[in-house]
């Protein structure tokens, strides 16, 4: 039972901390959609989901209204389309990609994601035509959010994808140069997907997901780096257990709205994604948390330490809090998102090699990071090798979502606006690994991957 302290506390996050619900997603499936005629099916898919999405704004405004927490975004993910489209005589599924944008601005959500495909092992007639249809499908969309997965622990990694993901990058960066490459911030290359993320630009639908389903994400930056300012120059010990803490409060605030929300809208709900997702609002910054305990700069000595500490606490503190914790679960580290990760880059202490070693022990990769726009497809590549073999050996998901800016170059920013914030443009390595993405083939599954 929650007594007057715990409702003041709470009122205090929210009011003063930022804390938010940061979306409300509903999961469709669309596997009954299918249709040999391209045309067929995109209407299925905008009468299915418009039918099922009907309430969800609705639901979404009238719990800000009773409860009073913030509800950031409204979302629909639904079941990956190179799986829907894979009955369609087209090889174009730009036309899926329109009906995702015009039902999702129908019921009126933020963003709508599954233009995606699952190819950690190899392709699917369907995989192919949806990977080539991207860089078209993320220009002439506005909500549309687009997700490959290339490779798992199980798996291994598809070499062959990950040299075409940067092939598509520089291609939707090329589509969309008029709006600063706006087209990549909504393209995820994934290892280890996970098929109940609520978090945009990678979230889907899984096949193992039932009709319909709800899953939140919550977020809280603020309200941690809040906490922590009461144990200032206690042990370490003491700093996770005050996280540990302030997960748990934030994480049942996310559990009762999930459950409401479902409940509304007649369907099941699924997980609550407890990840700590910044914002570029400041004293929203899980950079500023790792600076609050310690480090003079976010890239400098010592914060990969401190990264990993509190992804921990964050999660132990959340499990206690919901039976159902799923999707990524951690702390992000998206650049353009965070005030104190842009700050970071700007003084130099932040770098992106730096970042890499981060994503070794958080969630969930090389995320919002704006590169000159002349780098190399092969170069891009190669960067989302490392990161899927992090990924890959570490058994946990990674991701990649960078930015190649066309014109623009280490010194200038890119500006994206709203909770995509803004971002300086990062310092690439010059040297090249064109003759090791040139190889093709699959990197093998390690050792740790023969668990049965």
């Amino acid at each position: 039972m929650f007594n007057i302290k715990d409702i003041l506390e709470t009122n205090r996050m929210i009011t003063q901390n930022n804390l938010d619900v940061r979306t409300i997603t509903m999961g469709i499936s669309l596997r009954d959609c299918g249709h040999p005629d391209i045309k067929v099916t995109a209407q299925k898919v905008y009468d299915k989901i418009t039918k099922k999405a009907e309430k969800l704004v609705q639901v979404g405004e009238e719990l800000e209204m009773e409860l009073g927490v913030p509800i950031i975004n409204k979302r629909i993910s639904v079941t990956p389309i190179s799986m829907v489209g894979e009955s369609c005589d087209s090889n174009d599924y730009v036309p899926l990609a329109k009906a995702l944008d015009e039902a999702g601005k129908a019921v009126g959500v933020n963003f709508i994601g599954g233009f995606s495909a699952l190819v950690d092992k190899g392709y699917t007639k369907g995989d192919k035509n949806l990977i080539c249809s991207i860089p078209e499908a993320l220009a002439v969309t506005d909500i549309v959010c687009s997700s490959v997965s290339v490779g798992s622990t199980k798996c291994g990694i598809n070499m062959d994808a990950v040299a075409e993901m940067g092939h598509v990058i520089k291609l939707a960066a090329e589509r969309t140069a008029d709006r600063d490459a706006i087209g990549c911030a909504k393209l995820v290359v994934f290892c280890n997907a996970v098929p109940d993320n609520p978090f945009m630009a990678g979230a889907f639908h899984g096949v193992t997901e039932p009709e319909t389903v709800i899953n939140v994400g919550v977020s809280g930056p603020g309200v941690v780096k809040h906490a922590l300012e009461a144990v200032r120059g206690q042990d370490i010990g003491a700093v996770a257990e005050t996280i540990k803490k302030t997960a748990f409060k934030i994480t049942r605030v996310g559990q009762l709205v999930a459950q409401e929300a479902a409940r509304r809208l007649n369907t099941q709900f699924g997980i609550i994604d407890l990840s700590l997702a910044p914002t570029p609002a400041i004293g929203d910054s899980v950079a500023h948390i790792l600076e609050e305990i310690g480090l003079e700069s976010c890239g400098g000595p010592g914060t990969t330490a401190t990264l990993a500490m509190l992804n921990d606490a964050v999660k132990k503190g959340g499990l206690m809090a919901s039976s159902y914790v799923g999707g990524l679960s951690g702390a992000f580290i998206p650049v353009s998102e965070d005030a104190g990760m842009i700050a970071a880059v700007e003084r130099g202490s932040l770098t992106l090699e730096k970042l890499e070693a981060m994503t070794c022990v958080c969630s969930v990769g090389l995320d919002m990071i704006a590169i000159p726009g002349d780098v190399t497809a092969e170069t891009i590549a190669a960067i989302i090798a490392d990161e899927a073999a992090i990924g890959m050996i570490n058994n946990k998901t990674t991701a990649v979502r960078l930015i190649p800016v066309p014109g623009k170059t280490v010194g200038e920013k890119v500006e994206f606006g709203g909770l995509l914030g803004y971002a300086p443009i990062i310092a690439v390595s010059k040297f090249k690994a064109d003759a090791f993405i040139a190889r093709g083939g699959r990197i093998p599954a390690p050792v740790r991957s023969l668990t049965n």
